[in-house]
């Protein structure tokens, strides 16, 4: 029995080439199922309840465990992932965003991503952050562009420095609202103007969750609005978690204990108190 456990995360799966964002960071459908057979002959998919149960020293994991985790709620996961599954009995852990979800949100984390995949030049998105930083910076008390340049322009394992700096200046550096109005204004311009047909087309549906429940998969909570939940109070990570977990209890999909994903990896103790508090079984950075 095993005492060690890979998990695999998964975030867009789906046929790239000739799609209308190929440059999204996603994983060819082929390459995917190409994964699947091979974790196929190296290990053996567990559940996250059989992980649970393991964590507790109640049940023993099977030789060379892996689990297979999906984030953010994409349809992707419905269309593409849930049948390669079901099709090699393997079972996987979904974690959608609520709001996404339920309320046909576009998430900001996902207008950056398929603005940063549109084709438009970074030196332009650069410059139309730092225009906006200037000429709020008295308004709002920001930070100089030199300590922001200074602290975010670095490049890191999965970009480099300059699609980094516009990653962080828009999903956690500047103020939400600024942020959230340069996102929405750079989408506009960029990819589109109908924020909630893309939305549409790019999420799961309730009753996409509810059909994967039923075959076997298991749902997880990843926040309602995806926030870096270390940046926030105490009062508003409390809010955003309780929400996320309203919506798998209105939609029907959750696991008791239930699971959580944090968003961007972000949390600290007191995210972790107020998992505790309401009963996580296993949270997952």
């Amino acid at each position: 029995m095993s005492t060690s456990l890979t998990i695999v995360v998964y975030h867009y799966v789906r046929p790239l080439k000739g799609s209308a964002y190929p440059e999204i960071k996603g994983l060819e459908l082929s390459d995917f199922e190409g994964q699947l057979d091979y974790i196929g002959r190296h290990y053996q998919v567990v559940s996250a309840a059989q992980v649970i149960e393991a964590a507790c020293g109640r049940e023993a994991l099977p030789d060379s465990p892996a689990l297979l985790t999906f984030d953010d709620g994409y349809s992707d996961h419905y269309r593409y992932v849930f049948p390669a599954l079901k099709n090699r009995q393997m079972s996987g852990v979904f974690f959608p965003s609520g709001g996404a979800v339920l309320d046909r949100l576009l998430l900001d984390v996902n207008k950056v991503q398929f603005l940063l995949a549109s084709g438009v030049a970074t030196q332009s998105l650069v410059d139309y952050i730092e225009n906006e930083v200037s000429l709020e910076s008295k308004n709002l008390n920001l930070l100089p562009l030199k300590t922001y340049r200074e602290k975010y322009w670095r490049p890191n394992r999965f970009d480099p420095s300059d699609i980094s700096y516009i990653k962080r200046m828009l999903q956690s550096a500047l103020p939400h609202a600024l942020r959230a109005r340069i996102i929405e204004e750079l989408f506009r311009r960029h990819v589109s103007s109908d924020a909630m047909a893309f939305a549409d087309d790019l999420y799961l549906s309730p009753q996409d969750l509810r059909q994967m429940a039923d075959g076997g998969m298991e749902i997880g909570s990843h926040g309602y609005s995806h926030f870096w939940l270390e940046s926030l109070t105490v009062e508003d990570q409390r809010a955003d978690i309780d929400a996320s977990l309203s919506f798998l209890k209105k939609v029907g999909v959750g696991c008791d204990p239930f699971l959580f994903c944090f968003p961007f990896g972000s949390y600290n103790q007191d995210t972790l108190a107020i998992l505790k508090e309401r009963g996580c079984g296993a949270a997952f950075t």
